[in-house]
């Protein structure tokens, strides 16, 4: 079986090439540059950009299925940027695949494209929360647009389905973590509100379980066609804790200040005004956007992913957690 992954230079793009390697299944990946860590693994990679409609192509031609996990995420960047990769690269990604025959499509979505402002979703599932409105975040707003097209183009010919994994973790992260590591050495680091909120998150090998799982199982017709999907441990832990769990894995200090939600929201809407005025090209510490997401609850009921794709989280945040330890120390050892 050959499959594609697109972003699988990603944090979860190589867990999701590896756990498809395992099952020892020819594996593609699509991406902007060349990755060592994917030629290490033995991985077929296609260079290019998602919105260029004839590498996408080039790459999706001759697969049985497409993973398509890329995306341009983070909390800031021009509206059009994230058209492009996330709205243009997946009607490509769609497009190719229609035009090469392929009959599955996993499409990585995003408990974001449900955000409203400090809304609280607790114990729901997807089909049980309508898409967010007048979105403050072009990576929520775009990944609303690509998720809702993907699922549009269910059909007997292309089975899709779509997955919302929320808060990826774990050993590898390059980007998560380590800033808040870094924030928290510097102290720089701060809870909005009093962190009582209760969030899901996902380790990583969880996540790429849930792909496989709704891979498996996808075909025209099936129970989770045309769906999408929250994915998580299905542990909602207070955001204090789990902030401070992931810092006490990497050996940081504790997070132990906090801002009112009113005040991280104005700082917010203060950081957006001014980063396009100076021109800066560093992400902003706070967007209203991501006060809202840090103040609000978000956890989420696995049962649909249970009962369509036999999703059963295998690692627990516990396990989770000193497997992070074990990996961070060896990492730190060896730098």
């Amino acid at each position: 079986m050959k499959v594609l992954v697109t972003g699988g230079a990603g944090f979860l793009g190589q867990a999701l090439c590896r756990a498809l390697l395992a099952r020892g299944y020819e594996v593609h990946s699509f991406q902007r540059s060349h990755s060592p860590a994917l030629e290490a693994m033995g991985v077929v990679q296609h260079r290019g950009d998602l919105a260029d409609a004839a590498a996408v192509a080039r790459a999706v031609a001759g697969k049985d299925a497409v993973l398509h996990n890329a995306a341009k995420a983070g909390a800031w960047g021009s509206y059009d940027s994230y058209h492009q990769a996330n709205v243009v690269g997946t009607r490509n990604v769609i497009a190719a695949c229609r035009a090469h025959g392929v009959g599955r499509l996993v499409y990585t979505s995003t408990p974001s494209v449900t955000h409203r402002a400090t809304h609280p979703v607790e114990g729901l599932g997807a089909h049980e929360v309508p898409y967010g409105e007048d979105f403050q975040a072009p990576y929520a707003a775009t990944k609303a647009i690509a998720e809702q097209e993907a699922l549009a183009a269910n059909g007997p010919e292309l089975a899709v389905v779509a997955l919302r994994p929320r808060l990826i973790w774990g050993p590898g992260d390059p980007q998560i973590l380590p800033r808040l590591v870094e924030r928290a050495h510097a102290g720089r680091l701060r809870l909005v509100g009093d962190g009582s909120n209760r969030v899901d998150t996902t380790y990583i090998d969880n996540a790429a379980q849930a792909h496989l799982g709704a891979l498996d199982h996808l075909a025209p017709g099936a129970a989770c066609a045309g769906k999408a999907y929250f994915i998580s441990n299905g542990e909602p832990l207070p955001m204090r804790e789990v902030l401070n769990r992931l810092l006490q894995a990497a050996g940081a200090p504790p997070v132990t200040r906090s801002i009112s939600f009113r005040t991280a929201y104005g700082i917010g809407a203060v950081c957006e005004r001014l980063w396009p005025l100076l021109r800066l090209r560093s992400e902003p510490p706070m967007t209203r956007f991501l006060a809202e997401q840090l103040a609000t609850a978000h956890w989420y009921s696995m049962e649909p992913a249970r009962r369509d794709f036999g999703y059963v989280p295998k690692v627990g945040f516990d396990e989770g957690i000193m497997r992070l330890k074990d990996s961070w120390q060896n990492t730190s050892s060896v730098t």
